[in-house]
């Protein structure tokens, strides 16, 4: 039991330190600075409170070295859901012109570029056709548009597509948009286009997706003069599926669907979530991809046109575009937005002489920097495949379709893309070690080696606030009050030597006198003013 506290304990200011020790929740404290001289007792509890005290900054400071090297954890999850949006089904056939729609004019430009032919080789090439050499007199025309090229040229979607069903309801080419890639024209199948409504399922297996019969033509396809980089020695389609926001890289990421077969694709739909710094290096910016670019450059003025959502391969194909848009003064075939500054499509000659070694220039030294997105759609896939047609079904396809049952088994194919369940998979990134743990981590810390809380640092302030009052301030005001003391003592001598003479004094009585009075017999050097009481 503490004795009680003294007069000279009860006059002590809030700023000691034995006041503060006597009444702080800080456990130990009072026994360190408690009434008395120095003891053992004393000394041991001390090194206590040092000691704990010690541990708990360790501890605090591992626990804020955690949490600053901003860990992260992988959670997945499957989750039901009452209906699903379909997937965008982009679809290129490999073989990209027509020979029945190849001009001579078509060879003099893009025969070099696509096709690898020397000029003394076209007229070979034209009978290889089918068609006859150019006439006499031919002259080029000045300019080239390769994507004209490929929309006159290439396969359309009316002959290709025998027969459509969504969800067992008829589709057609009007379902599709046409969109240019590296494969030359390609159609998406509900492509989430302005205007157009994004078709969604309830149910998941065959029949309750996209169920196509397409036409591969390979009498159509072009002969194989020589074997260039892009000479493709296949017949079919290539295929991707992908969200809305995601554009197409089908020469990359497309399978193939071969005649003769019918391919069945089972979907899973994949959501993946990253997290931003400081914890993973995702965005969620706009698609205005980094690269070097001069400043001079009219191709990097902003676009008033708004940006498309952001994507990882968006990205790569806007920043490969504006690259070689800036370096050869056109831009190359992508599924991509127009650039600023609406530069032309590149021509076959410009594809050879900068194009092309301009691309490989920015991905050898990796100019493009795209960060993968915040928010990723993706589609999980299984593939099998059947025999298409039947030896019971072929002389019936060959009559509907007026073919020959040979022409059928050698073009026709059949594409069926359904969900597999109307569940999905979440892929989140999340936080290992948040502020609120971090907290909760130095409340316990301090609770166990201290007995502190939140309160006791609201005390310990409290009192860094009484000795900042008693201590600094009160130096100055004592220094102030001080100051002014002096002033006044100095006015009243002043006053005090030009007064009267001072009186005789009297045995009688005598009226109260001035402190100052009767100073006029002092020292002037001193100029002390004495006081001069009744005894």
């Amino acid at each position: 039991m503490k004795p009680p506290a003294g007069p000279e304990e009860g006059r002590r200011p809030a700023s000691d330190i034995r006041a503060f020790a006597s009444s702080c929740t800080l456990h130990g404290l009072g026994h360190v600075f408690g009434p008395g001289g120095l003891t053992l007792r004393r000394g041991l509890w001390a090194v206590a409170v040092l000691l704990s005290l010690a541990a708990f900054l360790y501890q605090v400071a591992g626990r804020v070295r955690y949490y600053g090297e901003f860990h992260y954890e992988t959670a997945l999850d499957e989750r039901e859901s009452h209906r699903l949006t379909f997937p965008a089904v982009t679809l290129c056939n490999i073989n990209p012109l027509r020979r029945s729609r190849l001009t001579p004019n078509d060879l003099h430009w893009a025969g070099p570029t696509l096709l690898g032919l020397d000029p003394a080789e076209h007229a070979a090439f034209l009978r290889a056709l089918g068609q006859p050499p150019a006439p006499a007199g031919f002259m080029p025309s000045p300019t080239f548009d390769m994507a004209q090229l490929y929309a006159r040229a290439g396969h359309s979607l009316d002959a290709m597509l025998l027969d459509c069903r969504y969800r067992g309801q008829a589709c057609g080419p009007e379902n599709f948009t046409a969109i240019f890639t590296r494969m030359g024209q390609c159609y998406t199948f509900n492509s989430g286009a302005p205007g157009a409504e994004l078709l969604t399922t309830p149910k998941g297996g065959v029949g309750n997706g996209l169920e196509i019969m397409l036409d591969v033509q390979q009498e159509e396809y072009l002969p194989v003069w020589k074997a260039t980089e892009e000479t493709p020695f296949e017949a079919g389609f290539r295929v991707q599926i992908h969200s809305q926001e995601e554009p197409p890289v089908i020469d990359q990421l497309g399978f193939g669907a071969a005649p003769g077969y019918q391919t069945f694709v089972s979907c899973q739909q994949q959501q993946l979530s990253f997290l931003p710094p400081p914890w993973g290096d995702c965005t969620s910016r706009s698609l205005e991809p980094d690269f070097e670019q001069e400043p001079s450059d009219p191709l990097g003025a902003p676009s008033p046109s708004p940006s498309p959502p952001y994507s990882l391969m968006g990205c790569r194909l806007a920043c490969e575009t504006r690259y070689v848009a800036r370096k050869c003064g056109c831009r190359m075939l992508s599924p991509s937005h127009p650039i600023p500054g609406g530069a032309p499509v590149c021509s076959p000659q410009q594809y050879k002489d900068c194009a092309n070694s301009a691309l490989d220039a920015m991905l050898r030294k990796d100019a493009c920097a795209c960060p993968s997105p915040c928010a990723v759609t993706r589609y999980a896939k299984e593939l099998s495949m059947v025999r298409i047609p039947s030896r019971a079904s072929a002389r019936y396809l060959a009559r509907k379709y007026n073919r020959s049952e040979a022409y059928i088994a050698e073009n026709v194919l059949v594409l069926d893309i359904f969900f597999e369940a109307l569940n999905y998979e979440t892929v989140e990134q999340k936080a290992a070690y948040e502020v609120s743990e971090l907290l909760s981590d130095i409340g316990g810390q301090m609770g166990l080696f201290i007995g502190a809380s939140l309160l006791t640092i609201l005390e310990i302030l409290d009192y860094l606030c009484e000795v900042f009052r008693d201590r600094v301030l009160g130096y100055f005001w004592n220094q102030r009050r001080s100051r002014r003391h002096f002033s006044t003592n100095l006015l009243q001598e002043g006053l005090g030597s030009h007064g009267t003479q001072v009186p005789h004094l009297s045995l009688g009585p005598r009226a109260p006198t001035h402190p100052c009075s009767v100073a006029g017999n002092a020292s002037a050097s001193h100029r002390t003013c004495y006081l001069v009481t009744r005894l």
